[in-house]
């Protein structure tokens, strides 16, 4: 079990409160500082898109405060889940284990810039501690990740050449890729992502995760790819290049894939719900149940803007209707007109009443933030145990809700 020291666990008690009053700030500058120190790491390590939206910030800061917090109130309860999303996200960029030093020594240099000399010896040590702890825990897991793949941090990358490039909606393209070389093709597990690092106009690899949406032939990859409207700005930079600039025959850059978002095959049903581009690990997931030949007892429930907003929605019906036990109901929000024969159409954002559920089943969320809280309110006040509830988030874990 990981545990604070003796020494440290009533300093941590004690500052953790004005540290987390002030944990966004540091965060902020801990950043600032960083790239100032480090200006190398914004390439192909650091999305510069959640930086300049300061959504990077606001994770470093959340995962932070909640790691101290649960080492001094609960040690024995400390957020796993949290942690193998990070170090799998972490996995999936490469990061090597000398990089936590860095992070380290520009971490404590916030914290001392921000807190002045309420930092005394004592209180650094404490902190200190609490990041090593923490980056420990990342790094073990981490190793693990590497050594399951047979591979070192700087080779997690590959390249694959587009062969088919599909527009699925009016914002959403499909990129299906082959590789390149003769290599074995390490298989992704349903619901899984990779990471594209994709060289800018600037000279700058920005990287971006997009979850596989087909199970893998062992020699090609799938996803999709959402246009961010950001005009030029870092947000929508990759996906409007992607869009815009890379088509059929131009090659990318992928990582191996990471995610510990994956299906449950014990036999339990399984629902999944999903809001928009949120579709595409249910999209996978479906595929692989699929290619196995599943006969697990499965309900596909979706939301969109309307059937036209619906992307992958063809593949997702055929594969439904490819499994003997599986059914798809929609909601449109713009109303329940569509010609797509799906099980249930109801208008509006989604009601888990409308919907008979499996008991015993396995929940998978993905979707915008606010979609994720009210489904996953909704199956707790079902008597639904947190654990049968999982959820992917794009981007930087705002919400990090194996805390509860």
């Amino acid at each position: 079990m990981i545990e604070l020291s003796e020494k440290s666990k009533p300093v941590i008690e004690a500052t953790l409160p004005v540290v987390g009053e002030h944990i966004q700030e540091i965060a902020e500058r801990f950043y600032e500082h960083l790239f100032g120190e480090h200006p190398e790491l914004l390439d192909g390590l650091f999305n510069r898109g959640n930086q300049s939206e300061g959504t990077q910030q606001q994770a470093l800061a959340g995962s932070v405060a909640l790691f101290a917090s649960a080492l001094v109130t609960h040690p024995d309860r400390l957020p796993e889940h949290l942690l193998s999303r990070i170090a799998h996200k972490h996995a999936s960029l490469g990061l090597r284990p000398e990089q936590y030093q860095v992070v380290y020594d520009n971490l404590m240099w916030a914290i001392g810039d921000v807190l002045g000399d309420a930092v005394t010896p004592g209180v650094a040590a404490a902190w200190s501690e609490v990041y090593w702890l923490m980056a420990f825990a990342l790094t073990n897991q981490e190793r693990g990740l590497y050594s399951a793949r047979g591979v070192r941090p700087e080779i997690v990358w590959r390249e694959w050449e587009v062969v088919e490039k599909v527009r699925a909606t009016d914002d959403v393209v499909v990129f299906r890729l082959k590789r390149t070389d003769d290599r074995p093709v390490r298989t992704s597990l349903p619901g899984q992502y990779v990471t594209a690092k994709v060289p800018m106009p600037d000279g700058i690899h920005q990287p971006r995760q997009f979850s596989l949406t087909r199970a893998d032939d062992g020699e090609h990859r799938e996803f999709a790819v959402k246009r961010v409207h950001g005009g030029g700005k870092p947000a929508g930079e990759v996906s409007n290049l992607l869009h815009e600039s890379v088509d059929v025959g131009d090659v990318l850059t992928l990582s191996l894939p990471f995610g510990d978002v994956v299906l449950d095959d014990s036999g339990r049903p399984l629902v999944f719900a999903s809001a928009g581009i949120g579709i595409t690990p249910m999209a996978g997931m479906l595929s692989h149940l699929v290619r196995a030949g599943s006969h697990f007892d499965v309900r596909m429930l979706h939301a969109d803007l309307d059937e036209e907003s619906f992307a992958l929605r063809q593949q997702v019906l055929d594969d439904v209707r490819a499994l003997t036990k599986a059914t798809l109901h929609v909601w449109y929000e713009r109303g329940a007109e569509g010609s797509l024969p799906v099980d249930g159409r109801f208008a509006g954002i989604m009601d888990l009443s409308e919907v008979d559920l499996p008991d015993g089943a396995m929940y998978y969320l993905c979707g915008p933030l606010p979609f994720m809280q009210g489904i996953r309110a909704a199956l707790l006040d079902r008597g639904i145990p947190p654990a049968d509830i999982q959820y992917e988030v794009f981007g930087p874990d705002l919400w990090q809700a194996d805390a509860d």
